[in-house]
């Protein structure tokens, strides 16, 4: 193939999905000249699995990356046409905020913030090969023979490097929608050395909304009050649509278990492995032969279009079985399929071939991020996207690192997760992954990351100090209830026995009745006439902080004791086999892995407490 010079570049991010989007964003916004590749224009930010932003976890990290200076939840706001808090009932640490996006509204809107990003070109193209010089990332080039000189390249391939979808014995090699497979590129990162291995996603199937019996499913309505994913968005958000909720029968799992033997998950077709919480249909029976019926929720593609989407209904069973499996489903007897669901395979690196900053360890200036890291998920994938971006802009200039620590964020938790311990199936994000999850609420992701937004140029001045000042004023509102006293009368005795709680004699601090849980911050309106205007999330954080200050204190105790471990460092080029004490196995982890400090190197699967006492015994000589 005849080869040209097409033009020169700082950063090269390839793809153009949920990671390479804020990747690409974030280099450019820093000043870098930046170019990303996309094998299709028109599948910019495409969402081929639910159309949905946020999720148990998830939402936390939306929250986060806005507040480090992220696209995606903007992006979710000017998109999102359904809005739910999940996890109300429970404590803080987990609610998680979810919302249904117009899928091809959200491709439009993150395609065009790509095209007017000042120092960012947007270009259609499949990368076929990575260049290096001297062992660094030097070039890369794409199938038309054009040649493009860059410092460093991001890949963000999703699941289309090698790609191949599967509808019972119909496989193909191909991303995700129909749109072709980036086949070529697998060669060249194995020529680079990358330890890579395959993967394994899945889409449920897409019907008619017009063909669909809503009147026997359960409406699921959005919030009375939607809560916005960005701390910038001012208005209130609209609920646009309704999902519903249905279940399928145990005829749904007669047919599952008659055709087992033409499941590609089951017949040795699929060799990728798949991800644990988000299983096909076919696997949950298989899993769970006690469960009678499984839950399904049926969510709107987009407000200019019929198409619905069936969450919970994941396979790769053959076509005309999948009709069956619709039409066992109380109001889809009578369901038209518009796209057969299907499952994917693809290629993606091991992640402990990764540093923290997600740079390849062996190939300086080449940055893994999203799927290609071994996660799933859009969420988990713009994060990584952004971490990706800004470290590879941070480097180029001599700066230092930007690594977030899983003591400050589920961000950090995610890559630490993945770089430190591995994954042998697709990654997700839960709030259960996190330690200190009382502490990193998606409430105040905004106190915690604001500012180092701020410190690496993504954030302005205004917004850092509008944070500020929110936080100053739970501070003066918390201090104000601690020496406010409510007075004892029939009206608060009748308030306190109305919610269950004890009466006060002779009066107490209003922060003492607010520490109980049967009240609310807005219960103690009536006694407290010399109460502040507060807007609604200061309120919240007012009532947060005062009601699980034992518990958070607690949790800042263990942080600390945690950031004492990562204090002590560990030379990046420590002889692990010559250090005595270390059992083969830790000698073998370390060395692959070569964590930066002691509290990473205590994460690693296969080092001990007594191969860790060893180690701080070497250091303290």
């Amino acid at each position: 193939m005849e080869t040209f010079n097409a033009g020169q570049f700082d950063i090269a991010v390839i793809g153009a999905g949920h990671a390479g989007i804020e990747a690409a964003l974030a280099a450019a916004r820093l000043g870098m000249e930046t170019i990303v590749f996309t094998i299709n224009l028109d599948a910019v930010g495409n969402m081929p699995c639910n159309p949905a932003i946020g999720g148990t976890g998830k939402g936390h990290l939306v929250r986060e990356l806005d507040a480090l200076g992220g696209e995606m939840a903007k992006a979710a706001d000017a998109c999102c046409i359904q809005y739910r808090l999940l996890n109300k009932g429970k404590g803080p640490a987990v609610w998680s905020l979810r919302a249904q996006a117009d899928r091809r509204k959200y491709q439009a809107y993150m395609k065009y913030a790509l095209e007017r990003q000042e120092h960012l070109t947007v270009r259609q193209g499949e990368v076929v090969e990575i260049r290096t010089e001297d062992g660094a990332v030097s070039a890369v080039v794409l199938s038309t023979g054009a040649v493009f000189s860059v410092r460093a390249v991001i890949l963000a391939t999703g699941t289309y490097l090698s790609g191949r979808t599967i509808v019972g014995e119909c496989v193909e090699d191909s991303g995700p929608d129909g749109m072709h497979a980036a086949l070529r590129l697998t060669d060249s990162l194995h020529h680079l050395g990358l330890p890579l291995r395959r993967f394994k996603t899945g889409t449920p199937p897409r019907v008619n909304a017009r063909s669909v019996d809503f009147d026997v499913m359960e409406l699921q309505e959005g919030d009375r009050l939607p809560v916005p994913f960005s701390y910038s968005t001012r208005e209130t958000p609209e609920n646009k649509a309704v999902c519903y909720l249905t279940w399928t029968t145990e005829e749904t799992k007669r047919i599952v278990l008659e055709n087992l033997d033409r499941a590609p998950m089951y017949s040795g077709v699929i060799e990728g492995v798949g991800p644990r919480y988000c299983p096909s249909f076919e696997t949950k029976v298989v899993r769970f032969p006690d469960k009678l019926r499984h839950q399904l929720f049926v969510e709107p593609m987009g407000l200019e279009t019929e198409e619905v989407y069936i969450q919970g209904f994941s396979s790769s069973m053959p076509e005309e079985v999948q009709i069956r499996m619709l039409h066992s489903v109380p109001g889809l007897t009578h369901a038209v399929m518009t796209r057969p669901a299907y499952a994917i395979e693809y290629d993606c690196i091991d992640p402990l071939a990764l540093s923290p900053t997600l740079e390849v360890k062996a190939v300086p200036g080449l940055y893994g991020a999203g799927q290609f890291n071994g996660s799933s998920g859009y969420e988990e994938a713009a994060v990584q996207g952004f971490v990706a971006g800004v470290n590879a802009v941070r480097k180029l200039r001599g700066q230092e690192p930007f690594i977030l620590s899983r003591s400050e964020s589920y961000i950090g938790t995610l890559i630490d997760d993945l770089v430190t311990k591995g994954t042998n199936e697709p990654y997700r994000i839960m709030t259960s992954r996190s330690e200190y999850r009382l502490l990193l609420r998606q409430d105040n992701a905004d106190l915690r990351l604001t500012r180092r937004g701020y410190e690496i140029g993504l954030v302005g001045e205004e917004r850092l100090r509008e944070v500020e000042e929110k936080y100053a004023a739970v501070d003066r509102e918390i201090a104000r209830l601690t020496h406010t006293g409510a007075s004892p009368s029939p009206a608060l005795s009748a308030f306190l026995a109305e919610k269950g709680t004890a009466d006060v004699t002779d009066g107490c601090p209003l922060i003492a009745l607010l520490r109980r849980p049967q009240i609310h911050y807005a219960d103690l309106s009536p006694f407290d006439p010399q109460r502040p205007a507060l807007s609604g999330d200061i309120a919240e954080q007012v009532e947060i902080s005062v009601k699980y200050a034992g518990y958070i204190q607690r949790q800042q105790k263990q942080v600390e004791d945690f950031r004492k471990m990562e204090a002590r460092r560990l030379p990046p080029d420590l002889d692990y086999h010559a250090i005595q004490g270390l059992r083969l196995e830790a000698r073998e982890k370390l060395s692959a892995v070569r964590p930066a400090d002691l509290g990473q190197a205590s994460r690693i699967s296969g080092v001990s407490p007594a191969d860790l006492t060893a180690l701080m015994i070497y250091l303290e000589r």
